[in-house]
């Protein structure tokens, strides 16, 4: 009975002890929040850079069939970086054929080379009608400055020609005195590249050379030619080059076209460049109309009696869905 006493007795103080005591559970620690990482965006490439014309050189990546554009940008930019050793490049203009997102040019372009840690190029991209290739959905124009310590390639400067026959365009360099270093021929059939490609070489050897069937409904039937020659005695060609990429506009009205020039103006004056010394005007447009019209617009910033270069193209598409005509150029530098 006693020993029955004793264990109430040890139960009644567990008890009031647990009652006066509560138990303490510490808190589950919080996980620390991961730190969220966004990757920054690539920087986009500049509006207009500038080289030593003696040290220029021009390239164009071949045709692949392979993979999607994407795949193929990154093919036609590892192909350039091959046959330019590294150099720098300055311009490149993409000839984008097919359904793909041609914005997508630029983009990779930034990230190749922000990720080598190289300066970015100007960059001009235009969706055209097909290329001379099954698959083939973009073609890449290369200009790169070579390295200080290599031997000029063009002692004596660069002239530039418009879109024209090839034979006029081989009568225009011969009375220049000019050595052909890069051609591009605009077709209105694919099925015109094989007579334009004999021609080429016969008239330009050595050249490198393009071929564009600019819109799918051959609204331009004929085979025209523009070019860039190597001046093969002293002439008036600057020592210092500047190459823009293409600025757009989004409506056809005199005011739309003119805020593009501006654009366009300003990316010269970064560079300490102006309208007068314009060598080269390329007008790229959705339709003829709109196309003439800018390029007779230009008159007001060039200066009426401008001399220049350049082409006016139809094209089958710009960057921007909303654009109806983009405009390069290429101008003297300081």
């Amino acid at each position: 009975m006693k020993r029955r006493k004793i264990a109430l007795l040890l139960c009644a103080s567990f008890v009031a002890f647990g009652q006066s005591t509560p138990l303490r559970v510490k808190p589950p620690k919080k996980e620390k929040d991961l730190d969220t990482q966004t990757l920054p965006l690539p920087p986009e490439p500049p509006p207009a850079v500038i080289a030593e014309t003696a040290k220029l050189a021009f390239h164009i990546s071949p045709l692949s069939g392979k993979g999607l554009l994407t795949q193929q940008v990154h093919d036609a930019l590892k192909a350039l970086d091959r046959v330019n050793g590294g150099a720098t490049l300055v311009k490149l203009r993409a000839f984008v054929a097919g359904t793909g997102d041609m914005r997508r040019v630029a983009t990779i372009v930034a990230e190749e080379l922000s990720d080598k840690k190289m300066p970015l190029p100007a960059v001009t991209t235009v969706q055209v009608g097909g290329l001379p290739m099954d698959g083939a959905q973009v073609v890449i124009e290369s200009i790169s400055t070579q390295k200080n310590d290599k031997k000029a390639l063009n002692p004596n400067g660069l002239t530039f020609f418009s879109a024209q026959p090839a034979t006029e365009l081989a009568a225009a360099a011969k009375a220049q005195d000019a050595f052909m270093v890069q051609v591009t021929c605009f077709v209105g059939d694919l099925g015109q590249v094989d007579s334009a490609r004999a021609a080429v070489a016969s008239a330009f050897p050595g050249s490198a050379a393009n071929f564009v069937q600019l819109t799918r409904l051959a609204l331009e039937p004929g085979i025209s030619c523009e070019g860039v020659g190597r001046l093969q005695k002293p002439g008036k060609s600057p020592g210092r080059l500047v190459f823009t990429g293409i600025q757009m506009a989004f409506q056809d009205g005199d005011q739309d076209l003119r805020l593009a020039y501006g654009r366009l103006g300003r990316a010269l004056e970064l560079l300490k460049a102006t309208y007068s010394g314009t060598l080269v005007l390329n007008v790229y447009s959705l339709n003829a109309p709109t196309g003439k019209k800018a390029g007779a617009l230009a008159r007001e910033f060039l200066g009426a009696s401008a001399r220049s270069a350049g082409s006016t193209l139809v094209v089958e598409g710009l960057p921007s869905p909303d654009a109806t005509v983009a405009i390069e150029l290429v101008a003297a530098g300081p």
